[in-house]
């Protein structure tokens, strides 16, 4: 089960250390970044430990904390140096993410159990003890009226965790290698997690679901500052899960002018490029599927489009090759200003990765999640209860809104195809999580699902999910829900920006 949606000591030390890399950010001046050897003695201050047994340790770990934040490699222990060794990489508003993305600070890591079958003190010592009747392999023993695991035989099989009458009896799994839907997430020598890089798919899952704080991905909030502090106008392209992210005050008509006080030009919101990707994806499938392609799975979260292709190979081109939604923003927002930056906030990890690729660099310079703009928020002392109204989120349809949550992709390419060609059938499998992306694509590959379209969202309920999200799911998807239905156009066919797409596509 996630945390998400509950406030915690972790959430509160993520943001504090947002929040003082965007103040170096904002302060820096050429060349000097001493200020980072004191930024961990604010995040963590006095003589005593909080976290953790040690202030010492708690403050080693801000420091690689804060390194990432700046987009800065991780030190070990066997490192030596100042917190600010090579930091003046950072400055360089073009600094782009050396891989990996996602990374575990080994000494934050508490070596939490993995797949471990253990008894509890709940055990009633029972006369019938199930447990080791059901047990395959003899490991269950009564030892002082109580069950017993031998560990050494025990094949985690959980047949025992079923039928014990009293619950007492439980499956140990490490909480980000269970959220991990790539499996990607093994143990080192001593016991610490440790993420296969080529498994990952940047999706964020361990990030947000590891209750130590041991998991944490590089951000661009010094390079994005240092942007929008030239004279360069930078721009926010905002995701459509940014519905009450920010906290009921920074309602839609307010946020053009939050993001303003932050330095940014204006806003655009990603929910246009969404209604362009859509008609894309509509107008490939009612020409591909099933006459060239058994199936088409859409393209915009791009965890689950690289897993697909990463593990279904042969059905690579069954992914959409649509621009996603953040691309088609992107390329939309500088033709028409020309010369300009654009920073994608959104909900997601993956994200990160999807723009750093070389054939997309152009089109996205930046990219934030919401949690590490709240930091900026913080850093700029913004007074959230106290912006002005401005209705800028006008030119985006409901189905574009709707893509942020699961469901919504398919169904506003559903609603286009109905438009464009009434008299088409177009059937529907949508998966959230990894695991069930797998699922899904299994049965494609099964021939099971020929002539049908395929949402997978590598986020539990979509893009509300994401990583880098702040309030709870369940919350979310009921705003974007409102925020989908109180839209002016409902349906992506209607943009007026659909004119633009051949020339977006070429770019």
């Amino acid at each position: 089960m996630s945390v998400r949606g509950i406030y915690t000591s972790v959430n509160d030390i993520r943001k504090r250390v947002f929040a003082e890399v965007a103040k170096l950010s904002y302060n820096y001046k050429e060349g000097d970044l001493r200020e980072m050897e004191l930024i961990p003695y604010r995040v963590i201050p006095g003589e005593v430990g909080t976290y953790r047994e040690s202030i010492f340790l708690e403050r080693a770990i801000v420091k690689e904390r804060m390194r990432l934040a700046m987009g800065l490699n991780l030190r070990t222990f066997l490192e030596h140096s100042p917190v600010s060794t090579n930091a003046e990489d950072c400055v360089k508003p073009e600094k782009y993410y050396e891989p990996p993305l996602i990374n575990i600070i080994k000494f934050a890591c508490h070596k939490c159990p993995d797949n471990v079958i253990t008894v509890t003190d709940q055990c009633q010592g029972c006369l019938a003890h199930p447990c080791k009747e059901v047990c395959p392999k003899g490991t269950i023993s009564i030892q002082n009226g109580k069950s017993h695991v031998d560990q050494e035989k025990c094949i985690k099989c959980g047949r025992c965790v079923e039928v014990c009458p009293y619950g007492a009896i439980l499956r140990m799994e490490r909480p980000c290698s269970k959220a991990c839907g790539m499996h990607a997430i093994g143990s080192d020598e001593y016991g610490r997690a440790e993420i296969n890089q080529e498994k990952c798919v940047s999706c964020g899952m361990c990030l947000a679901n590891c209750p130590f704080g041991a998991v944490a991905d590089k951000a661009q909030i010094f390079q994005t500052i240092q942007a929008i502090r030239s004279e360069t106008p930078v721009y926010a392209a905002i995701a459509p899960a940014v519905v009450g992210q920010f906290g009921p005050a920074v309602t839609q008509d307010k946020l053009r002018d939050a993001f303003r006080k932050l330095g940014f030009a204006d806003i655009v919101e990603v929910a246009v490029g969404a209604d362009l990707c859509t008609i894309e994806e509509a107008a490939d499938f009612v020409k591909e599927v099933p006459e060239k392609l058994p199936f088409m799975g859409t393209s915009c979260c791009p965890a689950w489009s690289v897993m697909a292709k990463k593990e279904f190979p042969e059905y690579a081109d069954c992914i959409s090759m649509a621009l996603t939604p953040m691309v088609l923003t992107g390329r939309l927002i500088k033709k028409e200003h020309p010369g300009c930056k654009v920073a994608f906030i959104g909900p997601c990890a993956a994200k990160k990765l999807e723009a750093s690729r070389r054939t997309i660099r152009s089109d996205i310079d930046f990219v934030l999640t919401f949690e590490e703009v709240m930091g900026m928020f913080e850093a700029r002392e913004v007074d959230l209860s106290d912006l002005q109204k401005d209705p800028v989120f006008a030119h985006a349809s409901g189905d574009g809104r709707g893509f942020a949550i699961s469901g919504g992709v398919a169904q506003a390419v559903v609603n286009c195809i109905a438009k464009t060609n009434p008299d088409m059938e177009v059937r529907v499998e949508h998966a959230e999580g990894l695991d069930n992306c797998r699922k899904m694509m299994r049965l494609a590959k099964a021939g099971k699902l020929n002539g049908y379209l395929l949402e997978g969202m590598a986020c539990p309920g979509g893009c509300v999910g994401g990583a880098g999200t702040i309030q709870p799911i369940q919350k979310s998807a009921m705003a974007v829900e409102r925020n989908k239905k109180g839209s002016e156009k409902q349906h992506a066919y209607d943009s007026e920006y659909s004119s633009l797409l051949p020339r977006l596509e070429e770019e």
